[in-house]
């Protein structure tokens, strides 16, 4: 996602979001005085470079207030949470989150930090998340996912076969012999590839895939 910034402007607009007046005011007044900073109006019409979504555990509603913001608002958000399990980490991070921070560890300096790198489109998590949401990758791919033939990508081990195959130089023809597949049945596959990676074409298709490492 492009950088919703504001020409001209050179501070983070930030939007606060909280469930409760106490959680809402403290944060805002720890970002007031930073200069690189400026709290989000809510009569701005302009989107927030970031909002901040404060909540003590990552239960459904705040879920959907997420997907909400990711779905109709050019924001990036970050989460200022008390607690979260892996589970949660993992839903957390599907619906746009990109920041992570520790209610107890919400330094105005640590609150700033988080917002800039967020702010640029990098991820912020504490070390200890990270370990646990790769572990939680892990074994999401091991258990659920390899066991259907999927990847996280979400192509199917016979998808990413036609794509290695196509990046190898294979037509349409010697690809369905490799794989013992019809050449409609290679045709059918490539088209749902194309459609659910949102790409033009197979080289694009195949790029992609190797960016992903799939191949």
């Amino acid at each position: 996602m492009s950088s919703p910034h504001r020409s001209g402007d050179p501070r983070i607009s930030v939007e606060v979001q909280a469930g409760d007046p106490i959680s809402q005011s403290g944060v805002a007044g720890q970002l007031h005085p930073r200069p690189e900073i400026t709290v989000h109006s809510h009569d701005d019409p302009n989107p927030p470079d970031v909002t901040l979504v404060v909540a003590d555990a990552v239960e459904e509603d705040i879920l959907q207030t997420l997907r909400r913001l990711q779905r109709t608002r050019a924001t990036r958000l970050l989460l200022v949470v008390t607690e979260i399990d892996e589970q949660k980490l993992v839903s957390a991070v599907e619906c746009g989150v990109l920041g992570f921070v520790r209610r107890s560890e919400a330094t105005p300096d640590r609150l700033a930090e988080a917002i800039r790198a967020v702010a640029k489109g990098d991820g912020c998590l504490p070390p200890d998340l990270l370990g646990r949401l790769l572990g939680e990758v892990g074994r999401l791919q091991g258990e659920v996912l390899g066991p259907r033939g999927l990847h996280f990508t979400g192509l199917a081990a016979r998808e990413v076969d036609v794509l290695r195959l196509m990046a190898e130089g294979l037509d349409t023809a010697e690809v369905a012999a490799k794989l013992a597949y019809s050449e409609r049945t290679i045709k059918y596959i490539v088209h749902g590839v194309l459609t659910r990676l949102q790409v033009k074409n197979r080289t694009q298709a195949v790029a992609y895939a190797m960016r992903q490492g799939l191949i």
